[in-house]
């Protein structure tokens, strides 16, 4: 058997035809569609995922059995039934228009491989297995773990290990607002890790995963920008500068956030400012640790049944401070969860406040610090006695407040 040519093909606005509605197609016309191509379904059913692409206008369903005039203006058939003969159909109608046919009963057959392919943003690795689907498979997750256990420079070609970083003035440079994520390093999303990989300048805060800042290519300059409650920290308009200078200088900056950028991370007046500068600026969420501490102790911040809300609250303000924005009288009337982020310090005036707008006293509440960490401790207590409970325990930031049912819902395991 002669060797398959391997290629990469560029099928943005190309039409595409797959016969076959069931599982093979559903799990074949994602990676059509991402790759933009004009995906034409030819099938008498199709499954619901592939419905529901129809509906919203990402391809178009043909509800009827092949036809070899569907193959008109294809450049590629993929053949996604388990019927022999109507399979050999649609191959003998590709042969004579000259199409490139993948056969999923038949690969002997096919004049076309799809190959197990990982994807790590702009990288795509594509394995072949010599007509072996199982041995593709088997060397794809091997290439798979070794990408996602963080060995960056495979990914980062134009730069090697140990090299200099170099960012020549009036290049174009751009700025990645990172959510890192609560604190277990693997807790970053995918995206995130990748385009730490490929920075040039990291502006961190002090709330990112030290593993992470570890991993780090050899040159790339590394900025602190620790904003520790209540002590020496930068102030966020040279945080700001220093975005915009280190990116106008053309260099690849990530801001390395705890959580996500958006939540309580000042990531919109960073947005702004680059903006302002004419920066580009790519947005990366992050696992926000008002839903990954109460998680990581056990605690749903919504059950069915107990709480169908949660709301989100900043705790840094003294509720009876003129620059409070919170509500807390309308919170203490909530049934649903609450979530205070930056509020051990004024802990004892957040909950006499809800207790003296009526919150129960009874109601249970519940302190994680240092959520997802090797160094987590969970507080369990009543909105009453938490404040006192959290300093007799010596609780300190970073930690997360829970008060309502969902404290109490799952048994701790």
């Amino acid at each position: 058997m002669t060797s398959p040519y391997p290629l990469g093909l560029r099928l943005a606005g190309r039409r595409v035809v797959v016969v076959g509605g069931g599982a093979v197609a559903t799990r074949r016309v994602p990676a059509l569609l991402d790759a933009g191509a004009d995906v034409l379904l030819v099938a008498p059913e199709i499954s619901p995922a592939l419905q529901a692409h129809a509906d919203a206008g990402r391809l178009r369903w043909i509800p009827r059995r092949f036809a070899p005039d569907d193959l008109d203006d294809a450049w590629l058939v993929h053949v996604a039934i388990d019927d022999p003969a109507a399979a050999a159909t649609v191959s003998a109608a590709a042969e004579q228009r000259r199409i490139f046919c993948v056969r999923a009963d038949d690969r002997e057959a096919a004049t076309a491989w799809t190959p197990a392919v990982t994807r790590h943003g702009p990288v795509t690795v594509a394995v072949l297995g010599g007509g072996d689907p199982r041995r593709a498979m088997t060397v794809r997750d091997a290439i798979r773990t070794l990408l996602r256990e963080r060995k960056g420079t495979l990914l980062t070609p134009a730069v090697e290990q140990g090299a200099p970083i170099n960012t020549p003035t009036g290049s174009p440079g751009r700025v990645a607002l990172v959510g890192a994520g609560p604190g277990d390093p693997e807790l970053i999303t995918v995206r995130g890790w990748r385009l730490l990989t490929e920075a040039d300048v990291v502006v961190a805060d002090r709330l990112v995963p030290g593993l992470l800042l570890d991993e780090l290519r050899t040159g790339v300059e590394l900025v602190d920008a620790s904003k520790i409650p209540y002590g020496p920290s930068r102030t966020q308009e040279e945080i700001n500068r220093i975005l915009v200078d280190r990116a106008q200088a053309g260099a690849f900056v990530v801001r390395l956030k705890g959580g996500d950028p958006y939540v309580f991370g000042r990531g919109g007046e960073e947005l702004l400012a680059c903006a302002a500068a004419g920066v580009p600026v790519t947005v990366v969420p992050g696992v926000t640790s008002s839903i990954a501490a109460p998680a990581a102790a056990g605690i749903p911040v919504t059950h069915r049944a107990v709480a169908h809300e949660f709301t989100v609250v900043s705790g840094h303000v003294a509720p009876d401070s003129a620059a409070s924005l919170v509500r807390w009288d309308a919170l203490a009337a909530l049934r649903g969860t609450l979530v205070i982020l930056m509020g051990l310090k004024n802990l004892p005036a957040i909950t006499a406040t809800l207790l003296r707008h009526g919150r129960p006293a009874d109601t249970p509440a519940a302190v994680v610090q240092e959520a997802t960490t090797g160094a987590q401790r969970i507080l369990r207590s009543t909105l009453a006695e938490v404040a006192e409970d959290v300093a007799a325990a010596g609780v300190r930031p970073p930690a997360v407040v829970v008060v309502g049912d969902v404290v109490g819902v799952l048994p701790s395991l």
